[in-house]
């Protein structure tokens, strides 16, 4: 018999749009995923200086200017809060996407936790140096 023909009704889970509400590891999955928003809105507005920095030096000028507008500098701090919480989400799942093992023994969460903390703050000592430097 073709399906197609089938009288049968095939059973839909009734899915509620605040299904990520009740359980609490769904809703702090939720929001971590919801801050890749504000992470790629930040990437937008950097490569808009991008391209006005390539325009000319009264285009960058003007990017500047528009920074330092309070929605701006709204914009900046929640997109701030948002890359940090992001990524201290991020680094805590690290260690459950992917198992270091010394020997036969697995490697305990924290020492690549921590590993993670320490490259950022390097890397972030880099660029600022590169920066002031420059």
């Amino acid at each position: 018999m073709d399906m197609s023909q089938s009288k049968r009704k095939p059973y839909v889970r009734q899915m509620k749009k605040s299904w990520w509400l009740r359980n609490s590891l769904y809703t702090g999955y939720m929001v971590r995923e919801g801050t890749c928003i504000f992470v790629g809105a930040y990437a937008v507005v950097l490569l808009w200086g991008l391209l006005r920095l390539t325009q000319g030096p009264e285009a960058f000028a003007g990017w500047l200017d528009s920074m330092h507008s309070p929605l701006a500098i709204l914009f900046h701090l929640i997109a701030l809060a948002a890359c940090l919480f992001h990524a201290t989400t991020w680094f805590s799942l690290a260690p459950k996407a992917i198992r270091v093992f010394k020997g036969e023994e697995l490697i305990p969460a924290k020492p690549i936790i921590m590993a993670q903390y320490i490259g950022l703050a390097a890397v972030s000592v880099i660029v600022l140096l590169v920066a002031l430097l420059a």
